[in-house]
C-alpha cells in the first residue's frame, strides 16, 4: 500500500498540506489528496488487500491512516466497523484522519453507539474524546436530540486546542439546530472561557445563524 500512495505523490500538496498539522512531521506525510485517497479506498474494498491493511496497526505514514479511516468508513456491518473504529482510535494523532472517519453504518445504528460515545468522551486521547464529540453533532442534534448529550460535551474539560475546537464546534452547530437549548450554556456560562468564545465566533461566522440571532450572541462574550 506504501507503494501505491507514493505513486499518487504531489509534492507541493504534501508541502502545503503539511502546514495545517502542525503537531505531524511532514517526513510522515507522502502528499496525496484526499480525492485520491478515498477512490483507493473504494477500489480495495472488501479485497483481502484491504483486510489485511486495517489489521495491520500502526501505520507508519499519515495517508495510511486516512485510507485506514476511509476503508473502516465503508464496512457495513454495525459491530464489525465498532470494533475495527475502537482499534484505530488509539492510533489517531491529527484532526484531519479524526474528521475523516465517518463510518456509513453508524447513521443507522443511533441507540447501540450512543452506548460506546459514553466510553469514548471519558478518553483521556485526546482524538478518541474529539471523534466522540464529533459522532454527537453527526447524529444526536436532530431527531435523536436529548439535553443530556449537550451536558456530556459541556461536562469536557480539556487543555487540548482539537479538543475544546470541537467543542466548540458542537455548540455553534448546535446554536442552529437546537437554539433554545444550546443557548443556555453560553448564558450561564457552562463552557470555559475559551470555548465559549469561540463557540460564538463560529456561529456567527455561519450563514445558518439569523442576524437577529448573531447580535445576541455577541452580546454573550465573555471579555
Amino acid at each position: 500500500m506504501q507503494k501505491e500512495l507514493f505513486k499518487l505523490q504531489d509534492l507541493e500538496y504534501k508541502a502545503f498540506h503539511s502546514r495545517l498539522m502542525p503537531n505531524i512531521n511532514p517526513d510522515l506525510v507522502i502528499g496525496v489528496r484526499t480525492p485520491q485517497l478515498k477512490k483507493l479506498a473504494k477500489q480495495i474494498k472488501n479485497t483481502d488487500t484491504a483486510k489485511s491493511f486495517i489489521n495491520n496497526l500502526p501505520h507508519k505514514y499519515y495517508e495510511e491512516n486516512n485510507l485506514h479511516a476511509f476503508l473502516i468508513s465503508q464496512i457495513c456491518d454495525f459491530d464489525i466497523c465498532l470494533s475495527k473504529v475502537d482499534d484505530f482510535l488509539p492510533y489517531i494523532d491529527n484532526w484531519a484522519t479524526c474528521d475523516g472517519l465517518i463510518p456509513k453504518c453508524f447513521k443507522s445504528n443511533t441507540d447501540k453507539l450512543l452506548l460506546q460515545i459514553k466510553k469514548w468522551i471519558l478518553s483521556n486521547e485526546t482524538y478518541t474524546v474529539r471523534f466522540a464529540i464529533k459522532m454527537l453533532m453527526s447524529y444526536y442534534l436532530d431527531d435523536n436530540f436529548d439535553i443530556e448529550f449537550m451536558n456530556m460535551v459541556s461536562s469536557v474539560k480539556s487543555d487540548e486546542y482539537y479538543v475544546n475546537m470541537m467543542i466548540a464546534w458542537y455548540f455553534a452547530t448546535a446554536l442552529y439546530k437546537q437554539y433554545d437549548s444550546a443557548v443556555l450554556f453560553l448564558k450561564e456560562k457552562r463552557l470555559s472561557k475559551w470555548v465559549h468564545n469561540k463557540t460564538i465566533q463560529k456561529a456567527v461566522e455561519s450563514y445558518r445563524v439569523s442576524d437577529e440571532k448573531k447580535t445576541y450572541l455577541k452580546s454573550l462574550k465573555i471579555k
